[in-house]
């Protein structure tokens, strides 16, 4: 039996030197900015972790969760970079790969990055999709962490016009 079956999910801290858990996401790491991914880093990462996966995503659209970042088979490293793809990434809520940045049509959105530890490699395609992702790394999960920003768009006064 895989040993993530028997024992608890434990905890991993995720946390980012560019916004607080809570805070506001700088316009830089967003689509009224750079465009970048903010830089991330992870604690408490058990021992016998073999990858890491990151999620992304915005629950407050209209039309349900938005994902804004699916990777995985990261190396356990404590930093992700800024603007790096640490892993393999699979298809965004914009039917693209890679980072898609904040960029909420209206009011202020809450994202989430959710960090897990597995005690596997995921053997999953670019084309893969967030429910994809989870049912293959549901069994394999050894720790879960999670950051929450805010972030809403720089309004243009001539719009409300």
């Amino acid at each position: 039996m895989n040993e993530s079956m028997t024992t608890k999910i434990r905890r991993l801290d995720i946390t980012s030197p560019a916004f607080e858990h809570g805070g506001m996401i700088p316009v830089k790491y967003t689509c009224d900015g750079e465009k970048v991914s903010p830089p991330l880093h992870v604690a408490h990462v058990p021992d016998h972790t073999v990858s890491l996966v990151l999620i992304a995503e915005d629950p407050d659209t209209s039309k349900g969760t938005f994902d804004h970042w699916l990777v995985w088979n990261i190396e356990p490293a404590p930093v992700i970079k800024e603007n790096e793809n640490p892993g393999i990434s699979g298809i965004n809520s914009a039917g693209k790969t890679g980072y898609h940045p904040p960029c909420p049509p209206d009011g202020k959105h809450r994202y989430y990055f959710y960090i897990y530890a597995l005690d596997v490699l995921l053997d999953l395609q670019t084309d893969t999709h967030k429910p994809e992702l989870q049912r293959a790394m549901k069994k394999h999960i050894l720790a879960k962490g999670e950051l929450m920003g805010y972030y809403r768009r720089i309004e243009n006064k001539s719009k409300r016009m």
